[in-house]
This record gives structure tokens, sequence and C-alpha cells, in this order.
């Protein structure tokens, strides 16, 4: 596992490294140590690039999709666990083609269906297209539901209280492990998601920190501090939130694995 987590730290000390270099000292030693610490990559972009706007595009994004997706998904596992049925199996496999389906291909489906929508070039239309992600959602958390001890709905149901009473009452705190554990599966991947908003967003304003990297990458050449410096920038927020919420994902799993 040491082994395995150095070969996969080389590229991001790669990228860090030569944040702090001159272009010269890059090209000519990109995997030593710098000789002196140069920080005008940051202050460049910091000054040239709206990383402001950018955060916030991507933290608004974010936090809606995540949100529609557990509330789909949650609320479509309690449905479909209340109410057991042979049709269950039906809808189970219908959905699993949206794992079969590759995402790429529904490309020009979707933009024609954003586009008659006039959601095109909209933070709201890219929260439509991340909501359907609730079928991920969906799946872990039915698996979670099936394990929860059902005499406390029965009882529950007894006293009077309403499917949505006891969904938000009584479900959701109780499946708020693996909720956590999805809530930061689908953030790391909005939030380093790069083809959705390539397609479906184009004003500069709304661009996401994802597409402010590859506006770095140009037609002929290529800003290689730039785009180091950005990727770097881009990715402290993710770090630092995978190192706050690693142990709900650990917590989140291995609840649902065993039957209380």
């Amino acid at each position: 596992m040491i082994g395995l987590a150095c070969l996969v730290g080389v590229p991001l000390y790669y990228i860090v490294v030569n944040t702090v270099k001159t272009q010269e000292e890059m090209a000519r030693s990109p995997l030593a140590l710098p000789t002196k610490l140069f920080l005008d990559n940051y202050q460049r972009v910091f000054e040239t690039v709206p990383l402001g706007r950018s955060f916030l595009n991507t933290l608004i994004l974010t936090v809606a999709s995540i949100l529609a997706m557990l509330f789909v998904g949650s609320t479509a596992a309690y449905a479909m666990a209340m109410r057991a049925s042979r049709f269950n199996r039906f809808f189970g496999a219908l959905l699993l083609l949206g794992f079969i389906v590759p995402g790429q291909s529904t490309l020009i489906p979707l933009y024609r269906m954003l586009v008659d929508a006039e959601l095109v070039d909209t933070l709201r239309g890219l929260v439509v297209i991340y909501t359907g992600g609730s079928i991920f959602v969906y799946f872990l958390i039915q698996g979670y539901i099936s394990r929860l001890p059902f005499e406390i709905i029965e009882a529950a149901r007894i006293d009077g209280a309403g499917p949505f009473q006891i969904y938000w009452r009584i479900v959701l705190p109780l499946i708020r492990p693996i909720l956590a554990t999805v809530g930061v599966f689908q953030t790391m991947w909005i939030w380093n998601d790069f083809i959705t908003p390539s397609v479906f967003l184009s004003s500069p304003e709304k661009q996401t920190l994802v597409m402010q990297v590859y506006r770095s990458v140009g037609e002929f050449s290529t800003d290689w501090p730039g785009f180091m410096t950005m990727s770097v920038i881009v990715l402290i927020p993710m770090v630092v939130f995978f190192i706050l919420t690693q142990r709900h994902i650990v917590n989140g799993l291995l609840a649902g694995s065993v039957k209380s």
C-alpha cells in the first residue's frame, strides 16, 4: 500500500512542486525541489482569473445538486422499501439502465431537451442533469433502509404518523450515516466534473473551477505554470473536504453492512 501510495503521489508531487518554480526552472528540472519559492504563479492566477465567481458557481452547483439527489434518492428508496411488490424488481431493473448506458451517449439528446426547456447555459440546467445521480443514491440507500428495524416504523403508523412524517422524523435520522457517505462521493464527482459543464455552459461568468483550469490550455501553446497552479487551487477544497469527511465514508459503509 505504501508503494502504491507513492506511485499515485508522484503526479501530485509533480504538479505541486512546479507551481512554485519559474517556467525555465520547471523545464530544466521538473522533479527537483525549487531552489527558492516562486509565488508569482499564484499571484498571477488570482489577479487574472475570476476565481471568486467560479468558486461560487461551483459551490452553488454542488450544494443544490447534492441536496436534490439526496432528497430524490432517499424518498424513492423509502417508498420502495415501504411498499414491497413485484413491481419493485421491474423498477430496479429499469433503473439499472442508468448505469448500463454511457453518459456520453446521451449528451446530444440531453442538450436538445435543455434547449427546449431553455436551461442551456444555466446552473439550473446542470442541477437538473446532476439530479440524475439520484439513481446511485437510491441503490445505496435502499440496501441500508432494508436493514432498519421496521418495528419502529410500524409503531409510528399505529400512533397515526403519516408516510412523510415517518420519513422525516424516523427514517431520515436513522439513515444519516449512509446519506453522509453518498453525499461525500457525489460531492467529489460534481466538484471535479469536466465534461458536463464544458458541454452545457458557455458564458464566462458561469464557468466552474474545473473549466478555469481548462482555459489554461491553448490551441497552440499551454501555460503550464498557470495550468498546474489552477489545478492545485481546485484540488485544495476537495482535499480538505475529504480529510474532514473520510470517517463518514467508513462509518456509513460499515453501519449499512451489519443488521441491527
